[in-house]
């Protein structure tokens, strides 16, 4: 039985990626029916549909599935061959990771910052809230994922990080404008919030664990930037949810303060990688896993 021909994969991957039949065959120099071709071919081997044919295309669960194949395959081969052929590496490697704002502003990148100055590598980062990391690893945008979800998917592996602590800070001047009679449910509805997204339910915790208080109740910025937390903090804007790990500075200059200091989140966050990974992807994975047990609470 012929196996997979990755001819066909790359005519899914140039689709999806320039958004067209006719630019995908600019891309691979040949024509738009030799690619139409190839996609048939695969799907026919499939017996099921690879793209959703839609503007722009899209693959479909199992093209997607092809395409996280094909991104590892790539990989593999680009650190494989000039090993084989005793030759350098002429052209970086490039791996993708998706992750969380907040790690990306605390611990993240002097933990992977080893490699990239060890390894020729073309790292991209992507920034998406906790519960949202993981769906790029599902759809094989990327090889590895920071996520709150402790089991793996299929094919990867969930390696324990450790945790996030998240407290509710503000200035002292917006303190003494909106808690002047401590923080409770009448005061937390009248003082402007801040959350990353639409899909931040962090404050929405905090706010119906601790006070029952409903988040659509209250005025609630949305600014997705871990750094600009803080800086709306400090000018006296909003109040927020922000690591301790980030404002310890802040915490200890008194510029910040803690709303409520007996009462915190804990995010534990877990590393998703590849199983039976080697090489830069290997380096990563230790990397990662190595600097965040050593500076992230346990």
């Amino acid at each position: 039985m012929r196996g997979l021909d990755y001819k066909w994969i790359e005519a899914l991957e140039a689709i999806v990626t320039q958004g067209s039949f006719e630019r995908a065959a600019e891309g691979l120099y040949i024509s738009q029916s030799a690619i139409s071709q190839r996609l048939k071919q695969l799907e026919k081997f499939l017996a099921q549909p690879a793209l959703i044919r839609e503007q722009p295309p899209r693959p479909t669960l199992v093209g997607k599935k092809l395409l996280s194949l094909h991104k590892r395959v790539k990989l593999l081969e680009s650190e494989l061959i000039p090993e084989l052929a005793n030759q350098e590496q002429e052209r970086a490697l490039s791996i993708s990771i998706a992750t969380n704002a907040d790690s990306l502003a605390t611990w993240l990148l002097p933990a992977i910052s080893p490699v990239m100055k060890s390894r020729k590598v073309e790292m991209n980062i992507v920034v998406y809230g906790e519960s949202r990391t993981l769906d790029k690893m599902k759809s094989g945008e990327v090889v590895g994922a920071i996520s709150q979800e402790e089991k793996p998917i299929q094919g990867c592996d969930a390696d324990y990080l450790g945790r996030i602590d998240y407290v509710c800070v503000a200035s002292q001047e917006f303190v003494d404008k909106y808690f002047s009679q401590g923080v409770n449910y009448k005061t937390l509805a009248m003082a402007p919030a801040v959350s990353f997204d639409q899909y931040d339910d962090l404050h929405k915790q905090y706010l119906h664990q601790h006070f029952n208080v409903p988040r659509d109740t209250i005025i609630n910025h949305t600014v997705a930037s871990s750094e600009a937390f803080v800086k709306l903090a400090l000018s006296g804007v909003a109040y927020c949810l922000i690591p301790r790990l980030q404002i310890e500075s802040e915490l200890a200059s008194a510029e910040l303060v803690e709303l409520t200091p007996n009462l915190f989140l804990t995010h534990r966050l877990y590393w998703h990688h590849w199983q039976l990974e080697s090489g830069l992807l290997k380096e990563v994975t230790q990397s990662i896993i190595g600097f965040a047990r050593d500076h992230l609470p346990q």
